[in-house]
């Protein structure tokens, strides 16, 4: 009699101690889930900031060898103007 019932409490132990282990491991497994469906937003936010930057550099390489480029870059970052051009500087910047 004392056997069957030692046996049945230490099969209600086993028994709880593997629904614990279980629940434990599944959240567990959540987070580590959550984790990593954070890291891939970031990774696509990555991507998608990247190819933006792609296609920006893209249309600057299309567009280098053209006149209108190639003037604005003098003007903007050499400073060169068509002789007789009226420049007006903004003294507030």
């Amino acid at each position: 009699m004392k056997n069957r019932k030692t046996g049945k409490l230490l099969k209600k132990i086993v028994i709880i101690c593997f629904i614990i282990y279980f629940i434990y491991t599944l959240i567990s497994q959540q987070k580590t889930l959550n984790a990593y469906a954070k890291e891939e937003e970031n990774y696509n936010k990555e991507i998608a900031a990247s190819k933006d930057k792609q296609n920006e550099l893209q249309a600057i390489k299309d567009n280098i060898n053209s006149n209108e480029y190639i003037e604005q870059i003098a003007r903007e970052k050499l400073g060169m103007y068509y002789p007789n051009e009226r420049v007006y500087v903004d003294i507030e910047k």
